[in-house]
């Protein structure tokens, strides 16, 4: 039962991304428009929040539930494997409108449409599996 408390916040989370029409394939568009500064400002503001909250993690040396050192590893030198993989999924983000997280969002909300994009997700994830150890990393 332990997993309630996270569908929750999950449930939660969802509200606020439909109620900020984050999930919104119009305020997506806009913003691939370069039309609307409102889902640049949804972004720039998580951005914050994550560094800010990492920088806290760091400094005050904070614990995990369990009582154990929250350690975030470091990321890998290199530049080619940002740049294709953020392409890549700006494309597609681009072409369906819809990052990971709203898919479900999108799914719950009724729009059963919205199957081919999670099956598409599944698939490139899939292939990303298939074809890692050719990929430059």
């Amino acid at each position: 039962m332990n997993f309630i408390k996270y569908l929750l916040v999950g449930f939660f989370f969802g509200i606020v991304l439909t109620k900020a029409e984050a999930v919104s394939w119009y305020r997506i568009y806009e913003m691939f428009q370069f039309q609307s500064f409102h889902m640049y400002g949804i972004i720039m503001t998580a951005i914050a929040t994550g560094l800010i909250g990492l920088q806290i993690i760091k400094r005050k040396k904070l614990k995990d539930i369990d009582g154990k050192p929250i350690y975030i590893q470091d990321k890998e030198k290199g530049n080619a494997r940002y740049w294709i993989g953020g392409i890549l999924f700006g494309l597609g983000w681009a072409m369906v409108g819809a990052c990971p997280g709203p898919i479900f969002i999108l799914l719950g909300s009724g729009f059963l449409s919205v199957v081919l994009i999670l099956f598409g997700a599944i698939l490139g994830t899939f292939l990303y599996g298939v074809f890692k150890d050719r990929l430059p990393h």
